[in-house]
C-alpha cells in the first residue's frame, strides 16, 4: 500500500516577467526629448540624428521632433554589405 496519493510533477512553473520589446514610436509620431523609440536585443534597428542608444540598445529620442525610419547601407569589417533600419528624429 502506498504511503503517498499519487500526483504529477510541475515542470513548467517557472515564468520570467515579460520584457515588453518592440517600437513604441512608429514613423510619423511626435517624439519628445527622452522618449523610448525602440526597445530591442541587439542592433536590429540604428540610431539616426538625434537618437541615441541605450547600453541594453534601447534607442531613445535626444530632441524633440518626428520620428522617421529608413534604411542604410553598412560594411562589415570582413567587406560584408548588409542594409539595416536606422531611425531619426527630425
Amino acid at each position: 500500500m502506498a504511503t503517498k496519493l499519487a500526483a504529477g510533477t510541475a515542470k513548467n512553473l517557472n515564468t520570467s516577467n515579460p520584457k515588453y520589446l518592440g517600437t513604441k514610436l512608429y514613423d510619423g509620431e511626435k517624439a519628445q526629448s527622452g522618449n523610448i523609440i525602440v526597445r530591442q536585443r541587439g542592433t536590429k534597428i540604428l540610431p539616426g540624428d538625434n537618437v541615441q542608444m541605450g547600453k541594453d540598445h534601447t534607442l531613445f529620442a535626444v530632441k524633440e521632433g518626428t520620428v522617421k525610419y529608413g534604411r542604410t547601407r553598412k560594411t562589415h569589417f570582413d567587406g560584408k554589405t548588409v542594409v539595416k533600419k536606422i531611425v531619426h528624429v527630425k
